[in-house]
């Protein structure tokens, strides 16, 4: 029987692909760009959503526990 690991969160960053900081860099500005544009064209609802998907990155990215993210995909190898 495979070893019981926790079920991932809906919206959970801290996974092994956001390791190297240029995704995590490029995942928190390009929904913040796009909210910056959806303001200019006057669509306020299109860019409070984007600028929300980019502060909830932001939040998930500075709480993110990153060595034990390391550690784990080390150990899943």
């Amino acid at each position: 029987m495979p070893p019981k690991r926790p079920k991932p969160m809906f919206f959970d960053l801290a996974v092994p692909f956001f390791l190297p900081v240029w995704r995590r860099v490029v995942t928190v500005v390009v929904p913040i760009l796009w909210a910056i544009m959806e303001f200019a064209n006057g669509a306020a609802f299109w860019g409070l959503i984007f600028l929300a998907l980019g502060g909830i990155a932001i939040w998930q990215f500075l709480t993110a526990d990153w060595v034990a993210v390391a550690e784990s995909a080390a150990r899943d190898l």
